[in-house]
């Protein structure tokens, strides 16, 4: 009787014990194949596997966090399957939240480089990530902001107890994370050098903890020592780097060697190889979550057997929606600036969020956040939020960096055609009650140079405005640009343009996407020009010239994704322009003129631009386009002249870089049709069909000069394009094949990296 009673003890122990288990889960670093971690935890719960303890590095530390913090497997599925995450994780801004107000005018600029004036000393620093940090620092703030409310700030009382490991820059050594704002110290432990800025924690600068340590299962026994541990591991072994892969080299210097073993008395590793599969290829979801599942599942039996304790996913579905019903909803009362000395700035940040409000909602929130971060004059904003249990709202910390008031951009494009050119540029800001910025450019190249000096206030008033004033040199040698075969006697059509303006004006915001401004400007313009394709050498070209004076007033509107081969929003403008001005014609040798000539033009021209990108499905975009002008312009002195002065359709790039008579005319409509195939949201192949309708053609006269044609519509001429486009980091590189409706030559295949764009004209 008493062996009976003594063995009945000893399996009441055993079991007791068995029931009593503790687990904790280890999740590795390793960019998007994290999204393995998340098939991993699903298939625990299905199994009833419990996960008392949680722990990771990097991705794991974001997947590990948003599980601790109360998110389902299914919930964190949707959110890494969302355009949402698509655009934190590029740092690219949603349509919705483009401010175009504050946008600086278009230009070929590839990297911006910032000058730092420290003890009379020039430091020129370069960019220290390749991401803009903005979009997740909201998306971390927006996510994990009520859960910090919840827990009070302490990773052991969410609803799973959790940490994360950073490395500290300064001395090199892992910073494990077990309290604070969550939404810091997941931000701090997948901050990727060079891909990510490093951020500050309680004065200590911050990097990814996979630095240091990508398994975390030493320190999960350390502060936790569960009975059995699980640890799943995403991350590849050291890669020999190749020459030409910069990430390659610069990981295989930062990262140390981590120790991926668990001892089987410890636990059990689960392993889901995933060898060609980068940092950010997010887009392979489906794949990774695949391969992710099948580990689990392949594992599953053996972690049953080691793992005798039983959780119920009714009751952890439970538990979890008990913690989440602690969560407070998002509303912002005071709000807090940091890292600002000009108390003007500070109080224009402050009003900018809160306007007249006394509570403000997440989503108006958004919408202002990323105004600011529009604002050239500051580098970063870093929202912290903080749950004030006395007015049951966030107080908003806004942890501001300023912009270098000196700043350097370098850019330009590189074609196989002879349309290569170079850019820089340099700015001064200064904010001194209203921000200042002054700025100059130069282009250099065969076929296009450019000189621009000039300055713009913004006025932090409750309806912004801008003042700004430009000097511009212009020129285009159209002639130095053909790539089309000439002989001795026989060239291609000899054109340049120079032209000089000096413009003022002034604009407001209407709304997040558009502005409303007016210009006045005077201009000069110089053509000099053969009047027919076949010239010699001892020709000399016409020269005309017009002298202008410019009133413009416009509206806007502009949510493009890119500046050049844009692959979603819209962009609208309506202007119209009164030109009054004098043209003088010098002839040259090919005229029919033997005299200098001048008359008085006087015109009102109004112009309408439209383009638009519809999203059809995830992989097919269809864009259109369309132009419509109209004025009261009469022909120059000849039919050439009257041709180089008239507006012209181009509708693609490389379009920009040609003169071609076929597409200019006093009043003409313009428009095309784009259809753009996705293979990546970097890579697309986009097909192209334009047509230009002039109205009431430009015609030569026997004698050169130029008539109009008695029929509205008399004619139309087509262009088209076909591209593969890469958009990279820093500028879009491009293949395409193009083709105009015009003498001579018709096709043109070219490859381009960079942005074929020009400083603005007078007019």
């Amino acid at each position: 009787m008493w062996k009976s009673l003594f063995s009945l003890i000893i399996a009441v122990s055993v079991s007791t014990i068995s029931l009593a288990q503790s687990v904790g889960l280890v999740l590795s670093g390793g960019g998007a194949k994290g999204i393995a971690h998340i098939e991993v935890i699903r298939t625990l719960e299905e199994n009833g596997i419990p996960i008392d303890y949680i722990a990771g590095t990097s991705i794991g530390a974001i997947v590990g966090g948003l599980y601790a913090a109360g998110y389902s497997p299914d919930e964190m599925e949707e959110l890494f399957r969302s355009d949402d995450f698509y655009f934190w994780s590029t740092g690219r801004i949603q349509k919705e939240y483009r401010y175009y107000f504050t946008q600086p005018e278009p230009n070929p600029s590839w990297l911006e480089l910032r000058i730092e004036k420290k003890k009379d000393k020039i430091t020129v620093l370069p960019p220290t990530n390749i991401i803009p940090p903005e979009q997740m620092d909201f998306a971390f703030m927006e996510l994990l902001a009520s859960t910090n409310a919840a827990c009070k700030n302490q990773f052991d009382s969410l609803m799973i107890p959790f940490f994360c490991v950073a490395t500290d820059v300064h001395s090199n050594k892992p910073a494990v994370l077990r309290k604070g704002d969550l939404g810091e110290a997941i931000r701090a432990s997948m901050t990727f050098p060079l891909y990510f800025r490093a951020i500050k924690i309680d004065g200590k600068l911050l990097f990814d903890g996979g630095i240091v340590n990508n398994f975390p299962q030493d320190l999960m026994e350390k502060f936790y020592n569960p009975d059995i541990i699980i640890g799943h591991k995403v991350a590849d072994g050291a890669k020999v780097p190749d020459s030409d892969n910069v990430m390659e080299q610069i990981t295989n210097i930062v990262m140390r060697p981590t120790n991926y073993e668990i001892p089987p008395e410890k636990g059990i590793l689960l392993e889901t190889e995933l060898s060609d599969i980068s940092l950010l290829d997010f887009q392979k979801y489906d794949f990774i979550a695949e391969q992710g599942r099948k580990t689990a599942e392949k594992m599953i039996d053996s972690i049953k057997t080691r793992i005798h304790r039983r959780v119920d996913l009714q009751e952890i579905t439970k538990r979890r929606r008990q913690f989440n019903s602690k969560k407070p909803e998002l509303y912002f009362q005071n709000v807090q600036v940091e890292g600002v000395p000009d108390p003007m700035q500070r109080k224009f940040i402050i009003q900018s969020i809160k306007h007249r409000y006394n509570v403000v909602p997440l989503s108006s929130l958004k919408k202002d956040y990323f105004k600011l971060i529009a604002d050239e004059h500051l580098k970063s904003i870093r929202p912290v939020a903080y749950y004030n249990p006395q007015t049951g709202y966030y107080d908003l910390h806004l942890k501001v960096t300023p912009e270098k008031k000196m700043r350097i951009n370098i850019g330009g494009n590189i074609s196989t055609k002879p349309i290569n050119q170079g850019y820089g540029s340099f700015d001064y800001r200064s904010y001194k009650g209203r921000a200042y910025t002054f700025s100059s450019n130069i282009y250099f190249g065969r076929f296009y140079s450019s000189f621009k000096l000039g300055g713009r206030i913004d006025f932090p008033t409750s309806l912004p405005f801008y003042l700004a004033g430009y000097t511009t040199f212009n020129r285009w040698d159209f002639f130095a640009s053909s790539s089309e075969l000439f002989f001795e006697d026989v060239r291609p059509p000899f054109i340049i343009q120079d032209e000089y303006h000096i413009r003022f004006e002034g604009g407001i915001p209407l709304g997040l996407h558009s502005k409303l401004y007016t210009m006045g400007a005077f201009a000069n313009s110089s053509d000099e020009y053969y009047q027919t394709d076949v010239f010699k050498k001892q020709d000399t070209p016409d020269v005309t010239t017009f002298n202008a004076f410019v009133i413009n007033t416009g509206l806007e509107n502009n949510s493009l994704n890119y500046k050049q081969y844009a692959t979603e929003g819209s962009f609208n403008s309506i202007s119209l322009k009164y030109i009054t001005g004098r043209e003088t014609n010098k002839p040259g040798t090919t005229s029919t003129a033997t005299a200098k000539s001048a008359r008085h033009h006087d015109f009102w021209l109004a112009q309408a631009t439209s383009a638009k990108y519809f999203n059809i499905s995830n992989n097919f975009t269809l864009g259109t386009q369309a132009e419509v002008v109209f004025s009261n312009k009469k022909m120059f002195q000849n039919y050439r002249s009257t041709m180089l002065s008239a507006p012209g359709y181009y509708p693609t790039p490389h379009s920009r870089s040609l003169f071609i008579e076929n597409f200019h005319s006093n009043n003409y409509i313009g428009g095309g049709l784009k259809a753009i195939f996705q293979f990546n949201p970097s890579l697309h192949l986009r097909l192209e069909g334009h047509g230009f309708l002039p109205i009431k053609e430009e015609r030569p006269n026997e004698d050169l000069t130029a008539y109009k044609s008695d029929k509205i519509f008399s004619n139309y001429y087509l262009q088209g394009m076909a591209a593969l486009v890469y958009h990279t980091g820093v500028g879009p590189a491009s293949i395409s094949l193009n083709y105009y409706d015009k003498a001579n030559t018709n096709l043109y295949l070219t490859l381009n990296f960079g942005y074929i764009l020009f400083n603005k004209r007078g007019y």
